[in-house]
């Protein structure tokens, strides 16, 4: 395995110049023009282009637990994980045709301020304390943590370089963020640029090292097709459901992808929340005109659907290796098999250059994710706490000012929970950590999103019982109700789960969470008005598209007919 050498640290060292030098040339033409206000600052209002939001938008969600545990995921299962990147595209159609005409309409810039507006200021104000906390305490914290000790491990793995990498990459992530939503949507662009390349240069050696392997060159094609005739179980989007003679490795894998079933299910959940009711996501083109705004997003569809290839290809490559005899070393930990170190050993054997090249995408990753989590967490505290409830009288400068305090201190908490690993993020391992902990709550925030959109006679006790349903479904489904209720029931089927007990796939207790949640909502408010006052007023017009948005919509649908109709 190759070390890193100086032509590698040179690359990367070039790849922060350009990207600061980029961020400072933006920051600058931004004060020449003498634009400073709050809404500039958060939501980059009318500057961002289509294609800095589309890329905003990749460059946010690709991070440290994409590459490490998407990664992983593609050594375990197999092609399947793609389901979350193919149905995101799905995804990002629905918001860009349904979901940014509603905000964009009634002017929402913040995701407590959709809530204050169709429900009340209760609702806004306990979902923008919990968003706050999740974002700090769940999200920035795991972003960073993970990043840096997925670097760290490439660079040499000591404690003292991992501190260094936290440091180095918080300092680099507030540079970035202090210059406001337009600094971030635009180095984005260079971001995803180094993100594809690097991703690219990583897939590519990993289905050479499989061609090598197998005698025939250095050919990635060769290699696909290796991948393909060697483990063909890897490449099968629907897993079938266990029979009774399963094994418990392959009803592990069903329990985290549980077949045709998680298309009825959580996964719509989890993508629609993500990506059409998160403050993180939808800030990027909350601040632009709906045309650019539906293009922007729908461009973010298009990438979506090739992201497995770089996040995805190169875990399925470390498994063909593993099983032939390959990657031994890399791939234990402390004796044991471990699927995250899937991507850096594949990364290790990249020639000179090219390391540096693919590591600075990995930190392009990281940093545009710290960047634009930072600047969201400052965004709902300025926007829908500090301006409402503790400084009423502030003018645009001061809002800026606090917007900016808020970055950085919610950088210097992340890095205080990370150094020495407070939250055991490690020990359940990022993704897991990340979605223990919005899984919870994402059914119930994503009902009273959807009805509050479309259904007039929502109330805001609706919401609130709403909130409270979904958490403790989410309790209920994900630990007792095997035990409550049996293994197999109308509703469900439990499996073993290798640790003396049974669970229910986490997706399908998402979508019976979400249903439980909706029944509940819809039966507190039909005790209230028909006609909610707070409801929006909606027209078809709100929904039509133009010719060059409905274009893109039948090219991604078709090219995602022919990926599902391919790895069926």
């Amino acid at each position: 395995m190759n070390k890193f050498t100086s032509i590698d640290y040179v690359i990367f060292i070039i790849y922060f110049i350009i990207v600061s030098g980029y961020g400072y040339l933006v920051h600058r033409q931004k004060k020449k023009q003498g634009v400073t206000g709050s809404h500039d600052f958060f939501l980059a209002e009318g500057s961002l282009t289509w294609w800095a939001i589309g890329a905003s938008l990749i460059a946010s969600n690709i991070s440290a637990e994409q590459f490490i545990g998407a990664s992983g995921q593609g050594f375990t299962v197999g092609v399947a994980v793609a389901a979350y990147e193919w149905i995101a595209a799905i995804a990002l159609i629905i918001v860009a045709v349904w979901f940014i005409p509603v905000y964009l309409k009634n002017k929402i810039y913040t995701m407590p301020q959709f809530l204050e507006t169709r429900y009340n200021k209760w609702v806004s104000l306990i979902m923008a304390i919990f968003w706050l906390f999740l974002y700090v305490i769940v999200n920035l914290t795991s972003i960073l943590y993970l990043g840096a000790v997925a670097i760290s491990s490439l660079l040499g793995g000591s404690v003292n370089m991992l501190h260094i990498i936290i440091i180095g990459l918080a300092i680099f992530a507030l540079a970035i963020a202090l210059g406001g939503m337009k600094v971030i949507g635009y180095t984005d662009v260079i971001q995803v640029l180094v993100l594809v390349i690097g991703g690219l240069a990583t897939t590519y050696i990993a289905l050479t090292l499989v061609s090598k392997h197998f005698g025939l060159g250095e050919n990635a094609i060769a290699g696909f097709n290796a991948l393909l005739k060697d483990s063909p179980d890897h490449f099968h989007m629907i897993l079938a459901k266990p029979g009774p003679g399963a094994s418990q490795e392959y009803i592990n894998k069903y329990l985290l992808l549980p077949g045709i079933a998680m298309y009825f299910a959580g996964q719509w959940i989890v993508n629609l929340n993500y990506w059409g009711c998160n403050q993180y996501i939808t800030q990027r083109a909350l601040g632009a005109d709906m045309k650019t705004a539906r293009t922007g997003i729908l461009f973010a569809g298009l990438m979506k659907l090739a992201m497995p290839i770089i996040v995805i290809l190169p875990g399925i490559a470390a498994y063909v290796l593993f099983k032939n005899g390959e990657l031994q070393k890399e791939m234990t930990a402390g004796g044991h098999l471990n699927a995250d170190n899937s991507y850096s050993a594949i990364l290790g054997f990249l020639p000179n250059g090219l390391k540096g090249l693919s590591v600075a995408a990995l930190t392009a990753a990281i940093v545009a994710s710290l960047a634009g989590k930072a600047n969201s967490i400052s965004t709902i505290w300025t926007m829908d706490i500090y301006k409402k409830y503790i400084n009423k009288e502030a003018d645009e400068k001061s809002m800026v000012g606090m917007g900016k305090w808020v970055i950085a201190l919610c950088l210097i908490i992340s890095i205080a929970l990370t150094w020495s690993d407070s939250l055991g993020i490690g020990g359940e391992g990022g993704f897991t950590f990340i979605q223990k902990y919005t899984g919870f709550i994402s059914p119930g925030i994503f009902a009273i999103f959807i009805l509050g959109f479309f259904w007039k006679r929502t109330t805001g006790a609706g919401a609130i019982v709403g909130i409270l349903t979904g958490f403790a479904m989410s309790v209920l489904f994900n630990n007792y109700a095997p035990a409550l209720f049996g293994h197999e029931t109308f509703l469900y089927t439990a499996y073993p789960n290798g640790k003396g007990g049974y669970e229910i796939p986490f997706l399908i207790c998402m979508g019976l969470s979400f249903l439980f949640t909706m029944i509940a909502i819809i039966g507190v408010s039909l005790a209230g008005p028909k006609i909610n006052p707070r409801s929006f007023v909606l027209d078809k017009g709100m929904f039509k598209v133009d010719p060059r948005t409905l274009a893109l919509v039948i090219v991604t649908l078709l090219l995602l007919a022919a990926l599902y109709i391919r790895f069926w």
